[in-house]
């Protein structure tokens, strides 16, 4: 399902969302005071491209609170909200809720992304 359910994600439109979030970690990079902000973009541009067999573990602490807490206000609030509406679309058809949830998965890390990691799942700890 992991491998299917990525080349589906990429036709439909993963590859054109990551292609933005890096398009927006490089304009974030370009200024030095973005970097934090486009090391995230980069981030959401992994998760976004395949996001099926990879999960999210948080951690970091308070600095990563407070960052996330700044992002939060600037950003994350409106890709969160964005993509739930989207996860709750997909997830009215049954063949929609693999990709809802997946979109869901989006939202929480738009969220708290300072902090998180991105981890594939291997068949040692599905």
């Amino acid at each position: 399902m992991r491998t299917i359910g990525n080349i589906i994600w990429i036709i439909f439109g993963g590859l054109i969302t990551a292609l933005f979030w890096v398009l927006w970690g490089v304009i974030f990079h370009i200024t030095i005071i973005g970097i934090p902000l486009g090391r995230q973009a980069f981030k959401m541009a992994n998760l976004t491209l395949a996001p099926f067999g990879k999960t999210i573990i948080y951690g970091g602490g308070a600095p990563s609170l407070l960052a996330n807490i700044v992002w939060v206000v600037l950003i994350g609030i409106w890709e969160a909200i964005a993509y739930a509406i989207a996860g709750a679309v997909f997830c009215v058809t049954i063949i929609g809720i693999p990709f809802g949830l997946q979109l869901f998965k989006l939202a929480k890390l738009s969220l708290m992304p300072f902090g998180a990691r991105v981890v594939e799942l291997g068949w040692w700890n599905r």
